[in-house]
């Protein structure tokens, strides 16, 4: 896939992960020592950190989503939030709409092309949504 390739409007299923106690608590200890991280018993339970939950996000996106041939460093997100605390035992099913595709002004050979992330739990609520930015090559004959 390539930047043309890119539709607006197009939604598409990543993946599904489902998030562990364990998970949680080794990601918090090594990136977000919070309380509430690392301690079960602190806010009836464990907390997912936001940050991991963008980790899992960013996984998603880069196995289910991006190509490998035409993904290019990217410049940020935006719009990141945090919309339901994540828990251990919760799936999140994570998928991506493209909101739009634009080719770069700089350079014709790349587009930019803007997602909205989501990861929905299995009680249909949204945890996480996010505007991924990515930079993207062109098809080879352009």
């Amino acid at each position: 896939m390539y930047f043309d390739d890119y539709v607006p409007g197009t939604v598409s299923t990543l993946r599904t992960d489902t998030v562990s106690e364990a998970s949680i608590i080794e990601f918090a200890r090594k990136f977000d020592p919070q309380e509430f991280h690392v301690n079960a018993a602190a806010h009836g339970g464990l907390i997912a950190s936001g940050w991991h939950t963008c980790a899992l996000a960013g996984h998603a996106m880069v196995t289910g989503y991006l190509s490998a041939e035409s993904s290019l460093p990217s410049p940020g997100a935006d719009e990141v939030r945090f919309h339901a605390p994540v828990r251990a035992g919760d799936t999140l099913t994570w998928r991506a709409t493209v909101l739009d595709a634009r080719p770069s002004r700089s350079n014709p050979a790349r587009g930019i092309v803007r997602t909205l992330v989501e990861g929905v739990n299995q009680n249909g609520s949204v945890a996480l949504s996010m505007t991924a930015v990515n930079l993207m090559r062109r098809g080879p004959d352009i």
